[in-house]
């Protein structure tokens, strides 16, 4: 199944896959049914991007129906028009007849506004709207959407009728338009205790502008505020229990959700796992973008715990100043380090740095790495 395509100019990825699509249409078609039961309403299809949602409808009504179509321009390629005219009327005469306006999709309203003004200039019994796809971000007008298939962002999107410039309509699944953006540059950054991954991460974020996600404070964050999935984390740490993976990446997911215009995300202390990095692979695929590349400081462990033990004597930390759980600390992280190496050197993201010189020495170096992903 292809998870893009391209239409004219523009990429389109695949967001809302054909059996969500017929899932959505059979709940308004059942509540349609429900509604109109012993009536013979005519079905006023919106031309043309509700063509495949109005036959869809009309095989699935239970009793008789009529057919009658109006055609108005509100669209020119992306943009909406101030100005939405009347292409084609709805023909026989609708007069104290019961309707459903069926449209492929509501966004601002403008074409809904029109159509319901002819319609009262007609004199129709009665209106309901049902419509296959609603922005309520975008939706502006009074008038009350009946039936509704699926809500949705304020996202241009394509497929099952809808279109960019007379292409998509044939689609069975929705796409959703591609940023036209630079594509995210997402970093992994690990580096054992001591190598100075927390002062690089904060001066390649404001280098690159990209927001820096470090796992630790993320559920600090969560639960000193006693979030739901704080209070949730909460309950598996105090019974000694490891956080389990869905819990950590629904943090992150949220972190994300948060930054939605992001250059791209440093990711500090997660994934951990191979299970976490397929995670994180397939929340960053829904957000149309990837892991450029995993980058990790390398320092000789004998430098490392030389570092720990002078940091030991002004930080206060106690696993600072203990060689022996220093040592320990730093096998554990080459433990997890050596898996994570593995699963990103498959894909060719794995890229180890000199962790030994000056801040700025370390930072040209990471830096000619984080350019070239």
């Amino acid at each position: 199944m292809m998870k893009t395509v391209r239409l004219h100019d523009l990429e389109f990825r695949k967001s809302i896959p054909t059996d969500r699509v017929q899932l959505a249409i059979n709940a308004v078609a059942v509540r349609v049914n429900h509604d109109y039961k012993g009536k013979r309403p005519v079905i006023l299809t919106v031309l043309n991007g509700a063509f495949l949602f109005s036959a869809e409808l009309v095989k699935k009504f239970e009793g008789e129906c009529e057919l009658s179509f109006i055609k108005v321009a509100s669209y020119d390629g992306l943009e909406q028009k101030d100005e939405v005219y009347t292409v084609m009327g709805a023909e026989p005469s609708l007069k104290d007849r019961d309707v459903i306006i069926v449209e492929d999709i509501v966004d601002s309203g403008n074409t809904i506004e029109t159509i319901i003004t002819i319609l009262e200039q007609e004199g129709v019994a009665s209106y309901r709207i049902a419509t296959l796809f609603y922005k309520p971000l975008a939706y502006t007008k009074p008038y009350k959407i009946d039936y509704v298939g699926l809500e949705i962002p304020n996202d241009f999107i394509v497929g099952f009728g809808l279109d960019y410039k007379g292409l998509g309509r044939n689609l069975t699944s929705i796409y959703k338009l591609y940023p036209t953006q630079k594509p995210m540059k997402n970093i992994v950054l690990f580096g054992p205790p001591g190598a100075g991954k927390g002062t690089q991460a904060e001066v390649l974020k404001q280098k690159y502008d990209l927001v820096h996600i470090s796992t630790g404070d993320v559920f600090r964050y969560n639960i000193k505020n006693a979030t739901a999935l704080g209070t949730e984390a909460k309950a598996f740490i105090d019974k000694g229990q490891l956080v389990p993976d869905t819990v950590t990446i629904n943090m992150l997911s949220a972190e994300v959700e948060k930054n939605p215009d992001a250059k791209g995300f440093i990711f500090d202390g997660f994934p951990r796992t191979e299970a976490q990095a397929e995670a994180l692979a397939v929340l960053l695929e829904s957000k149309g973008t990837d892991v450029a590349g995993m980058v990790a400081l390398e320092v000789d462990d004998e430098v490392l715990v030389k570092r720990l033990l002078e940091r030991g004597k002004t930080s206060g930390r106690v696993d600072d100043a203990d060689e022996t759980v220093i040592r320990n600390r730093i096998k554990v992280y080459y433990k997890e380090t050596a898996i994570l190496k593995g699963y990103y050197e498959k894909q060719g993201k794995y890229h180890g740095v000199d962790g030994v010189g000056t801040v700025t020495e370390i930072t040209e170096r990471l830096s000619k790495v984080i350019d070239t992903l």
